[in-house]
């Protein structure tokens, strides 16, 4: 006999949710306006809540609708991105932007497919915007939500090296079972997995739907998705990332040569300073780089 618990989503969504009403973070942009969603968005893709913060309320001080931040250049954009890293989303946010006002009249749309069709806005992104701006019925899948449901409905400890149709079949069946309170457990459940329910630590002591839990049912199997830690040191990510550090710091422009020394490899600067370039991020001309 299967030691696998029957699932009533509908219980496991109202558990959740109540769970949610006593832990959620108070988080600014859980209290703004759309666009101030879309910018923390943005901001949070691989980066911590904690690093996000003052960037978010910075930017929405200087930023507070799309057109004022589409009216400046989109190396203002990269400047305040700061150290966040990822500096392409800057950019992607001011075309971003720039879309808002010219295809929008100026107000981020709340549907997903016209929110999936703006510069840098991918499945997960939209559905975000539309879920937790604008109250949307739709599945948000992150990385936490997608381990907190495998767990679930599998005895697996973590979710699929890549979204599965499965798995977005099982979303929309939860975000169904919610009705009325979808995003607001869609909120709920990406909280539970981010604070609770963790990759490796795990708070099953006062998990509110451990009997729910076909992980814990299954005495918790190791997964068989290997997990990565993700190298830096040495990478050309951190390359790029000082010597793009390196050029906001000047103002006026530096030349190529002095930015080149700021890393211990030439050659591999030289390849990082030729992405920069590509991507839009930095200007070289004349033997001077610029933002």
């Amino acid at each position: 006999m299967s030691n696998q618990p029957e699932h009533d989503r509908a219980t496991t969504v109202r558990a959740l949710i109540d769970w949610f009403d006593d832990n959620e973070r108070d988080l600014p942009w859980r209290h703004s306006t759309p666009w101030g969603v879309m910018v923390s968005e943005f901001m949070l893709q691989q980066t911590p809540v904690s690093r996000v913060l003052p960037v978010w309320q910075t930017w929405l001080q200087r930023w507070p609708t799309p057109a004022d931040l589409a009216a400046e250049p989109s190396r203002e954009a990269v400047l305040a991105w700061g150290r966040l890293g990822y500096p392409r989303r800057a950019l992607r946010l001011h075309a971003s932007a720039q879309a808002i006002v010219r295809c929008h009249d100026g107000r981020v749309p709340g549907d997903v497919d016209a929110l999936s069709a703006l510069p840098g806005v991918g499945a997960y992104t939209a559905a975000a915007i539309a879920s937790f701006a604008f109250g949307a019925s739709v599945p948000v899948l992150d990385t936490n939500v997608r381990r907190v449901l495998t767990r679930l409905e599998l005895p697996e400890a973590a979710p699929p090296a890549h979204l599965t149709k499965a798995e977005r079949m099982r979303a929309q069946e939860y975000t169904d079972a919610a009705g009325a309170k979808a995003a607001r457990w869609a909120a709920a459940v990406m909280e539970f997995g981010a604070l609770a329910c963790l990759p490796r630590t795990p708070a099953c002591a006062s998990c509110p739907v451990s009997e729910q839990c076909s992980w814990r049912g299954a005495g918790y199997p190791a997964s068989a998705v290997a997990s990565r830690t993700q190298s830096w040191h040495g990478t050309n990510r951190q390359c790029r990332g000082q010597l793009l550090d390196i050029v906001r710091n000047s103002p006026e422009g530096l030349p190529v040569e002095a930015l080149l020394s700021g890393w211990h490899d030439r050659e591999q600067a030289a390849d990082c300073l030729a992405a920069l370039v590509t991507d839009g991020l930095v200007r070289q001309d004349a033997g001077m780089v610029t933002l």
